[in-house]
């Protein structure tokens, strides 16, 4: 008997040794991905695969002791079950390593978190935001941005970020414009793979960190620029202006990406089965993984899509959603429907396979801890090198829409220079939106940077408060629309001014997600300072700091230069000083147009004829408004600089190509002006006659050029069928014969003029 339960516990031990050696059989480097995720997935419970698609924020004191009772209690219960693919708002090494100890080192399996973040325009070290990125036209500057923004999160624990936002949108009413790239889907395009490589590089590094294109799709088009308003678009507008960015990250390599909160033909983006299984992992091949948008797996409830939470699960899981953010419905739900026989569990099995190849690829199995290095932390986060880098982002970024009289750049010596308006010594609005890992009152403000000029007299006054009351990323601001009292002060010193800097525009927290606007007047008493400033000197230099297009006609018409400087994040007072003394010469191009007045929202170029586009008979009936022009304030691709570009000699050098030949098209740009600079040679088409009716103008090409004064360089852009088609109603690529016409020039208004005919 005693030899009997020896030999028992011996086979025990050697089973229970053989289980763990099987368990950890994953782990083993030298395996491929696929065949280490197959094995772990074979020790996995179907609690514990639900548990991957699980993902809770973290808000609550990760290092202190478990709470009791309430939600947080039950996140902690859930973790150390297992039943926890993810974690976000987690941050910072001592706090990440505390749950990802909880993870690997407390759960049966040890499989380890991914942490994700919002890390739209920075982390600490704030860039500017990403729609003012767009307007440097300078991908290699805004993959830089992403590297920098990556490489301080990953020093803080962080390993996937929540961008980049690549929603088109043509409606600067919605709030959400300034994180994405703006109108236009072949620059919107560019930006989306540019950023996702700054974010991911290679991802073996622990300095790289997972990317996540959003939303997915036409978030942009929400009806009347209204934040989770509907959507509804036709397919042609989907398949040639929302998707391109989406499908170009895809091939880029993008790892995951975010389903929109909206409903697309009256289906909630995350129930769309259209989205997700047909076109996303089936046409494109996607082979990440899909998280929902923040609980909006429970909203389809609210939609009216699910009728409780068990019907949003399966309706979830069935269109592909991958993650659930914040709903708490997987883990409460899809177990038992998988036990009910409602949901396959291969569903179930793609979608944690796709979760676990990317904490693979991470290198998180490898090294649960790789970015949880304190030295690092402390050495990476705000350093020179950071801090250098965003400048140079911020210069880039910098747009400038108007310089009568030549007012810019400023003489650095001899001059008496007003500095007016609240925003001037703002050390927390020009950070902007979307950035709640900085500080606040961290930003260089640009009293900061002007005063770094010594040789001039500098003088500020703020003129009136921009707002009153706490501003705080989740309160509504309270604008100031009453108190005129610092007006006199302001007046005084712009009287006996040579120059007038006036920095106006919206609040940080004015644009971002839910701030949409009926108005894109200057809030406050600002309209009435500048019209009060303007009546004592007229020389007055403009600077916006907005996080959307602005309609500004009174300013266009009376204000003689004027200078788009957004929320250029943490650098902001030494670029625009840079910029205004003329140590940095303005190449931004403007990425999304400006309207006259909102009633003309939503405006874009890239519009279409439409049947009636000019008054040709002299009478009523045509397309155009009563009270006002039809075309932008500032136009989409616009931007000046302290030197002026001549273009001449555009060349095709095949008027007559057949379908899948490559036709150069070149243009001579010479600096004509008296200084350095560089210019944005952008290249346009337009389909003459199609299928489908095509838009006045598309862009399909652009080069940003350094030329000294007097250069000249020839310019050439290469068209090709990937320039020349366009997807039809049913999803599909064509190219089709016909005239075209091919623009070049500075601006979508301001070209040469060519012709070919596709045979």
């Amino acid at each position: 008997m005693k030899n009997k339960k020896i030999i028992a516990g011996i086979f025990s031990l050697f089973t229970i040794t053989a289980m763990n050696a099987q368990s950890k059989a994953h782990l083993d480097k030298k395996k491929p991905i696929e065949e280490r995720i197959t094995l772990l997935m074979k020790e996995m419970t179907l609690e514990e695969k639900v548990g991957q698609m699980n993902q809770y924020n973290g808000f609550w004191d990760v290092t202190g002791p478990a709470p009791k009772g309430g939600n947080a209690e039950l996140k902690y219960e859930h973790l150390r079950k297992g039943w926890v693919g993810s974690m976000l708002t987690v941050r910072g090494v001592k706090e990440v390593r505390a749950v990802q100890k909880i993870a690997v080192e407390e759960t049966r399996l040890g499989i380890p978190l991914i942490i994700g973040f919002d890390v739209i325009h920075g982390y600490k070290t704030l860039s500017p935001i990403p729609l003012a990125e767009a307007a440097s036209w300078d991908m290699e500057a805004i993959k830089k941005s992403a590297q920098i923004a990556a490489d301080e999160a990953s020093a803080s624990g962080i390993n996937w970020t929540f961008g980049p936002n690549m929603d088109i949108s043509r409606d600067a009413r919605w709030g959400r414009v300034m994180e994405g790239a703006g109108e236009d889907p072949y620059l919107g395009s560019k930006v989306a793979v540019a950023r996702v490589k700054g974010f991911q590089g290679d991802l073996k590094n622990n300095n790289n960190i997972a990317a996540c294109a959003k939303h997915f799709a036409a978030y942009g088009f929400a009806e009347a620029g209204l934040d989770y308003n509907t959507v509804d678009i036709s397919n042609s507008t989907l398949y040639n202006t929302v998707l391109p960015p989406f499908k170009a990250a895809s091939e880029a390599g993008v790892r995951t990406m975010m389903n929109s909160f909206n409903i697309l033909n009256g289906v909630p983006a995350t129930g769309s089965s259209f989205l997700q299984r047909d076109i996303l992992k089936g046409k494109w091949n996607f082979n990440g993984f899909v998280i929902s948008d923040w609980a909006s797996v429970r909203e389809m409830i609210t939609h009216g899509f699910a009728k409780d939470g068990a019907e949003a699960a399966l309706k979830a899981v069935e269109a592909g959603s991958d993650m659930d953010m914040e709903s708490h419905i997987y883990v409460a739900e899809l177990a038992k429907l998988v036990k009910d026989k409602k949901v396959d569990i291969a569903l179930v099995d793609d979608a944690v396979r796709r979760i676990l190849r990317v904490k693979f690829e991470l290198g998180l199995f490898d090294d649960p801890y790789k970015y949880c290095d304190e030295k690092r932390e402390k050495a990476i986060i705000g350093n020179k090198s950071n801090n250098d880098g965003v400048l140079d982002m911020a210069k880039k970024s910098i747009v400038l829409l108007k310089n009568e009289g030549n007012l810019l750049p400023l003489k650095k010596t001899g001059q008496k220079i007003a500095l007016i308006g609240a925003l001037a010594n703002d050390k927390t609005s020009p950070l902007g939106s979307w950035r709640i890992a900085s500080d606040d009152n961290t930003a260089v403000s640009v009293l900061e940077g002007m005063q770094q000029y010594k040789g001039n007299q500098l003088t500020f006054e703020k003129g009136a408060d921009l707002t009153v009351g706490a501003t705080t990323f989740t309160a509504e601001l309270v604008f100031n629309t009453t108190d005129t009292s610092g007006f006199e002060a302001a007046k005084k010193v712009a009287s006996s001014a040579d120059v007038v800097v006036m920095v106006l525009g919206e609040h940080g927290f004015q644009s971002g997600e839910g701030r949409s606007r009926t108005n894109l007047d200057l809030p406050g008493v600002q309209q009435q300072l500048l019209e009060e400033i303007y009546k004592v000197n007229k020389n007055i230099v403009l600077v916006l700091n907005n996080g959307r297009p602005l309609a500004l006609p009174w300013a266009a018409e009376h204000i003689p230069t004027i200078v788009e400087a957004w929320h250029l994040g943490t650098q902001t007072g030494n670029a625009v000083a840079q910029v205004l003394y003329g140590d940095y010469n303005p190449s931004g191009k403007l990425p999304m147009s400006f309207p006259r007045n909102v009633g003309q929202c939503p405006i874009y170029y890239n519009h279409f004829s439409t049947g009636r586009p000019v008054d040709s008979d002299k009478n009523v009936f045509w397309s155009h408004y009563s009270d006002v022009e039809k075309t932008p304030l500032f136009a989409f691709g616009h931007g000046l600089s302290y030197t002026t570009f001549g273009y001449k000699n555009l060349k095709i050098d095949k008027v007559n190509p057949v379908k899948g030949e490559t036709i150069k098209v070149s243009v001579e740009v010479t600096n004509t002006g008296n200084v350095d600079g560089k210019e944005v040679v952008q290249l346009y088409i337009r389909d003459i006659s199609a299928s489908l009716s095509r838009p006045v103008k598309e862009l399909k090409g652009f080069e940003l050029v350094s030329l000294k004064k007097g250069e000249t360089k020839t310019i050439s852009f290469s068209l090709t069928d990937a320039e020349l088609g366009f997807y039809n109603n049913n999803g599909a690529y064509v190219v089709e014969p016909g005239k075209f016409k091919i623009f070049v020039g500075s601006s979508s208004t301001e070209v040469l003029e060519g012709e070919l005919e596709l045979k």
